[in-house]
Parts: structure tokens; C-alpha cells; sequence
């Protein structure tokens, strides 16, 4: 992010940058969102606006809990975040061969601050029984 006044000094976030941090760092411990469902709750973007937001700015807030939607992570953190993964209690899936993992999604996806209790669970597992491909973003 650039500085539009040009002074010196740290660039200042745009709206939408601050925005991303602010959702990835209300998702809590053992929860995880996709670069698309952030995109999603917040109506602006996609997923690789949301990756550039985290790629300039995303050392400042629980970047392990921000993954792909497949449940990996961005090559070259795995350790880092598998670490934070066991700590916080993170739902994962080993894969067949028991070398690599992934974030389990069905588990560990957050929907954001509105979702929540036996209604909104049962709406998500409605739309992920009509249509699997989509966010389950209730």
C-alpha cells in the first residue's frame, strides 16, 4: 500500500485493507476463514485482493487463520502455522499418506460475528447439501 500524500514514514491502509485485518482478527482461536469468505462477509473484492492484503499487511494479525479454501495453507508457512494449528486446537486432516495436513473445513470454518447458535449452523449444512462449491458463509 502506498502513502497517496507521499510523506515518509509506513503507508496507510486503505479501507478495504484495514477491513480484512479487522475480520482476520476477530476469527478466533481454532477458527479459520478462506480468502474468499473474507471477501464474501465483507461484499468488496475476491479472494486475491484479499491474498494481497495479506501478503503487505497480514504480519500483523493471526495470519494462520486465513487459508485456502481447500483448507492449505501458502507454501512456505506450514510449519509456522501447524504449530499455531495444535495450539489453538484447530480441527486438521492428515492426508492418506499421513505426510502433509490440511485444515479440516467443515469443522473449523468460521462465518463471521453475525452467525451463530442452531439456526444458522442448520443453514449452512443446508447449503453445503445444494450447492458443496459454495462458501458456507451464513
Amino acid at each position: 500500500m502506498t502513502d497517496p500524500d507521499g510523506e515518509d514514514g509506513p503507508a496507510r491502509l486503505d479501507d478495504f485493507a484495514s477491513d480484512v485485518l479487522d475480520v482476520v482478527d476477530s476469527i478466533p482461536p481454532g477458527r479459520v476463514m478462506s480468502y474468499g469468505d473474507i471477501a464474501e462477509y465483507l461484499g468488496r473484492f475476491g479472494p486475491r485482493r484479499v491474498g494481497r492484503v495479506m501478503s503487505t499487511a497480514g504480519g500483523t494479525v493471526p495470519w494462520w487463520r486465513v487459508i485456502h479454501s481447500d483448507g492449505s495453507m501458502v507454501p512456505g508457512h506450514e510449519r509456522a502455522a501447524l504449530r499455531q494449528y495444535r495450539k489453538e486446537g484447530t480441527p486438521l486432516r492428515a492426508s492418506a499418506d499421513g505426510t502433509s495436513f490440511r485444515v479440516d473445513m467443515r469443522r473449523a470454518r468460521w462465518h463471521g460475528l453475525e452467525a451463530s447458535g442452531p439456526e444458522a449452523e442448520a443453514e449452512a449444512e443446508h447449503r453445503a447439501a445444494v450447492d458443496p462449491r459454495r462458501p458456507h458463509r451464513r
